[in-house]
């Protein structure tokens, strides 16, 4: 399969999972945050820097630390700026169709956001599961967000993806328009670069 048509499966595919997470949740359960601001935070970090290391509770009752991946798997962070909105209730469902993508470049995807467990690990039930960890940078409130600085002035994060190689520098990064969901195939392809 050429790059070409790889990126246009992934997109097609994307298109129908977005579909199927959207009909998974409520309506009346839905927050209906309107359209915001694209970005409203200064990066702190740039691609070839190390990546700050955390260590954040996940919805499994387990921790989730880069440290546990470093020389293993490279590390894809998807920060989303809050759970039951719908632009995040489309983005995360949509990786489980793209498991693949993730597994054939040796990574990990972590979905990170500042909601606390107990709401984070509801609305991803709600959703039917994800298949990656999820982890929450709730207290200190943000402190992964703001050592990458992508921690909005109204306490969410940003909609943003950071990929780390296995030698814990950053490779990738796209503070992404908060209203929009990120390009799969962009993801797909900076992940290609590191094999």
């Amino acid at each position: 399969m050429t790059a070409r048509a790889f990126t246009a499966f992934v997109f097609v595919l994307s298109l129908c999972q977005h579909a199927y997470a959207q009909s998974r949740i409520p309506p009346e359960l839905m927050w209906q945050s309107g359209q915001q601001k694209p970005t409203d935070s200064q990066l702190a970090v740039k691609v070839g820097d190390k990546a700050p290391l955390f260590d954040l509770p996940g919805i499994d009752g387990k921790r989730v630390a880069l440290s546990q991946y470093l020389g293993v798997k490279n590390v894809v962070l998807s920060f989303i700026p809050a759970a039951w909105t719908p632009v995040c209730s489309g983005q995360w469902p949509g990786y489980n169709l793209a498991k693949s993508v993730f597994e054939s470049n040796e990574a990990v995807l972590i979905g990170i956001s500042c909601d606390n467990l107990p709401s984070l690990n509801a609305w991803v039930v709600e959703m039917g599961g994800v298949w990656f960890p999820v982890a929450s940078d709730f207290w200190p409130h943000g402190a992964l967000a703001k050592k990458l600085g992508i921690l909005r002035s109204d306490g969410i994060t940003e909609r943003a993806i950071f990929i780390i190689d296995k030698k814990g520098v950053i490779s990738y990064i796209d503070v992404h328009d908060i209203n929009s969901r990120p390009d799969l195939g962009q993801i797909a392809e900076a992940l290609a670069r590191l094999k």
